[in-house]
This record gives C-alpha cells, sequence and structure tokens, in this order.
C-alpha cells in the first residue's frame, strides 16, 4: 500500500493483523466492527456523532424485531440468527436490549398473500409462531378492536430492541475488547490500483487501513455518488408515544405484544417501551430529508392521522395524550433490499446500507455477513449492486 507523506497520518501498527477500517457506528457498522474484532483483525470505528445519535437512522428508543417477511425467506432466516446474537452478547453484557413479548401481526389488507408466504418460511426458519382468526384474537387481547382484520399471525418470539442503548453498548464492548473508536466524519480517499489507500478524517487526519467498510446510512450515496448515488434516498418519517391512562396494564409490554397492522397501510406499533409510552408509527416512506440537517419536527397531520388510528384499533386510547414523538428518516434502497457488495472500483471497499426502515433488527447477521465479505467471502447476490443494473 502506497504510503501518504502527511504528519498527521493514522497508520496501523505493523503486524500480520488484518487492519480494517468501518466508518458508521450504526446497527450495520457497529455489528460489523464488532465481528471482525471478535475474528482478530484490528479495527478502527469512525463515527461522525457517536453511536445511537439523534441523526443516525439507528437512533431513537426501540425497534420491533419480528420473522414475516413473505417470501423473502433469506430475511426471516437472518432474523433467526439475529434474535440469537442479541441473546447470546445480551448474556455476555448483562444487559437487557430484548423484551419477548411476541408479535401480533394483523391482516386487514384484501390480499393476504404476503402473510400466507410467511408462513412456510418462518416454520424453516424455526420461528415459532400461531395462526389466530380475527375471533381467536380478540378473545386473547380484547383491548385491540378487530374491525377489519380477517386472521393474525402471532410469533412467540418477536418483540422489540432498545435501539440507541444497543448502538452504545456494541461500541462499549468494542472498546473494552480492543477496539479503537474516533469521532470524526469520513471522507473517501483516493484510488490507485483498484484499491483505496485512505480516508480522510474531519479533524485533518487520514486513517490507513487493509480495508475499509463504509456503514453510513443515509450518507453513503453523498460519499459515493458514482456507485451509489440515489441507490439510497432518505425519508422523513414520525413516529409517536402515547401516555396510557394512570394505573392502567392492559397496554404495557406484559399484557400485549408487538403489533403490525398490515392494511391499506402498515402501521406498527410497541406496548411499554420501558414505560416510556403506546409506541405507534406509519411505515409509510415519507417526503425526502436531509439527515444533517433537516429539523425533526413532527408535523400536525402526521399527529392527527396517528391519534385518528388509535382511536379505531385502541378505542381505551382515544383520548391519550402525546408524551413524546421523533422524526427519524429510513434510508431507502429501490427495492427496500439491504446492500452488501464491494466498490467495483476498488477491491478492498466494503459498502453497506440500505436498511430501508427494517435493518435494525437485523445488525448482528449483517455485521457477521459484512465481516465474511472482508475476510475473503463473495457476497450474497441478492444483496449486490448489481441487481440494480440488470
Amino acid at each position: 500500500m502506497t504510503a501518504i507523506p502527511l504528519l498527521n497520518t493514522i497508520s496501523p501498527a505493523r503486524s500480520k493483523k488484518l487492519s480494517v477500517a468501518v466508518i458508521g457506528a450504526g446497527a450495520f457498522g457497529g455489528w460489523t466492527a464488532l465481528h471482525l474484532l471478535r475474528r482478530g483483525a484490528q479495527v478502527t470505528l469512525v463515527d461522525a456523532w457517536g453511536p445511537g445519535n439523534s441523526r443516525a437512522s439507528s437512533g431513537g428508543e426501540t425497534r420491533v424485531i419480528r420473522g414475516t417477511y413473505g417470501t423473502d425467506g433469506i430475511y426471516t432466516r437472518m432474523v433467526a440468527r439475529s434474535l440469537a446474537l442479541w441473546k447470546e452478547n445480551e448474556a455476555r453484557w448483562n444487559r437487557r436490549l430484548y423484551h419477548k413479548t411476541g408479535a401480533l401481526w394483523m391482516v386487514s389488507g384484501q390480499d393476504d398473500q404476503y402473510e400466507k408466504e410467511s408462513l412456510r418460511s418462518l416454520k424453516d426458519a424455526g420461528l415459532e409462531f400461531e395462526e389466530l382468526s380475527s375471533r381467536e384474537a380478540a378473545k386473547r387481547y380484547p383491548q385491540i378492536n378487530f374491525d377489519g382484520v380477517k386472521w393474525a399471525i402471532y410469533e412467540k418470539d418477536a418483540g422489540y430492541l432498545t435501539a440507541r442503548r444497543a448502538c452504545e453498548l456494541v461500541m462499549e464492548a468494542f472498546i473494552k475488547e480492543g477496539g479503537s473508536f474516533r469521532l470524526a466524519s469520513a471522507r473517501r480517499g483516493p484510488l490507485e490500483g483498484g484499491e483505496m489507500q485512505s480516508i480522510e478524517l474531519s479533524d485533518g487526519s487520514r486513517l490507513l487501513a487493509d480495508q475499509y467498510v463504509f456503514a453510513c446510512g443515509p450518507w453513503l450515496g453523498k460519499l459515493f455518488p458514482d456507485v451509489i448515488g440515489n441507490l439510497i434516498a432518505a425519508t422523513r418519517q414520525e413516529v409517536f408515544f402515547f401516555g396510557v391512562p394512570a394505573g392502567e396494564t392492559r397496554f404495557q409490554e406484559d399484557r400485549m405484544p408487538v403489533w403490525i397492522d398490515h392494511g391499506e397501510k402498515f402501521i406498527y406499533g410497541i406496548p411499554g417501551n420501558e414505560w416510556r409510552g403506546f409506541k405507534v408509527a406509519d411505515d409509510t416512506r415519507g417526503d425526502p430529508f436531509d439527515p444533517t440537517d433537516g429539523e425533526r419536527t413532527p408535523s400536525a397531520d402526521g399527529i392527527k392521522a396517528a391519534r385518528k388510528y388509535l382511536a379505531f384499533r385502541f378505542p381505551a386510547l382515544k383520548d391519550a395524550p402525546l408524551v413524546e414523538s421523533r422524526v427519524c428518516q429510513y434510508e431507502n434502497s429501490p427495492d427496500h433490499n439491504f446492500i452488501i457488495d464491494r466498490h467495483p472500483g476498488a477491491k478492498n471497499v466494503l459498502l453497506v446500507g440500505g436498511g430501508s426502515g427494517h435493518g435494525f433488527k437485523h445488525g448482528p447477521a449483517v455485521g457477521e455477513r459484512a465481516a465474511d465479505v472482508v475476510q475473503g467471502k463473495p457476497p450474497d447476490p441478492f444483496f449486490t449492486l448489481s441487481r440494480f443494473h440488470k
């Protein structure tokens, strides 16, 4: 590798270890860095604002983990693998991240083919589930209005994850186990001989490594406009937390599951949220959004729509006050599938992104796959960039 004649260049110590720089400390980057470190690599993790920060797609309080994915059996298998890794590391760190509430997937649309196709994938992945009629579901969860619901899937091992806290703990473990963290923004370096030679950090230094992993969420397209560009698009998403009546237990996480209402829209929510409130969010893609400078104030229309839905599906919460809200973003790929692929002009650069609103739960499995590619395994064609150029 060509040395860069700068006094402010950070180069890994001379050793036989593979040196890797991972840019982005969110769910994808943090887990990739931790997997590589545990496999013996020398790893530096870089993030502009820190793990789980308020601008990050992996920020915020909670995320759903569930395996219902239609015909996309690859995601259901990744959920099963991620679930095992979440549990394993939760035990290792003696910190709770995974809340096993179960997940109730309500089929309220005209077409239920997606759900029917999910049943085989769930079974093949070893994820336990039940099929419930709307009458059975209503008997089990009387606090929910099942009008318009045809039937439901109840996933027993599903639930939710504490997002911001998980990002922090992954980095904390990474540092304790010998990794290095830099709080800085990064710019891609020059490409020579089919490789990237270095990356430039916002403090004026340059970081040299054998391999580079860019897991920068919605900023990936700006760093690589020629390769990613508009293949990653950020959209504005609103999340609301409503306060249940004092002493009310029916809407806590020990009394009802995470829920997904798949009908004309895809609306989901999480009860309890470790006492933060009853979470409601619409998965419909919002307007284009600037994740760096965009204002994160919820809209009056968004609050109104959330209240209307809450009054219909959870009548006892009709007048519940809004106790917290959040504006975040999805970083979408055109087909909403992840990108895990080598840069076509740099064999030592791996691009990881396209979480598309469902990526957080998969963080441990994505990191494992990314680490495999860094260590020489070919990327899975399902996640490669070539799918956009057919």
